[in-house]
């Protein structure tokens, strides 16, 4: 568990693969996380890494709070 702190600034580059024994034919593209990062920065937010080795990692963003929406029921 966890990534290794040279990895991070680049976990959100299209098709980057930290495990690079891994393909197209062993599991994923390499493009979840360049579209997650698009979509958060898209509603003016950003994509927070947090990373231990041997622990594990954490993916976290905030929304404004104009984005969400109200059940006023």
């Amino acid at each position: 568990p966890g990534i290794a702190p040279e990895h991070i600034p680049r976990l959100t580059e299209r098709f980057y693969r930290v495990d690079k024994a891994r393909s197209r034919q062993t599991g994923g593209s390499g493009l979840g996380l360049a579209i997650v990062k698009h979509a958060v920065n898209h509603h003016d937010s950003r994509l927070e890494i947090d990373s231990t080795v041997g622990k594990g990692t954490r993916f976290s963003f905030l929304l404004p709070e104009r984005l969400i929406a109200r059940n006023d029921a």
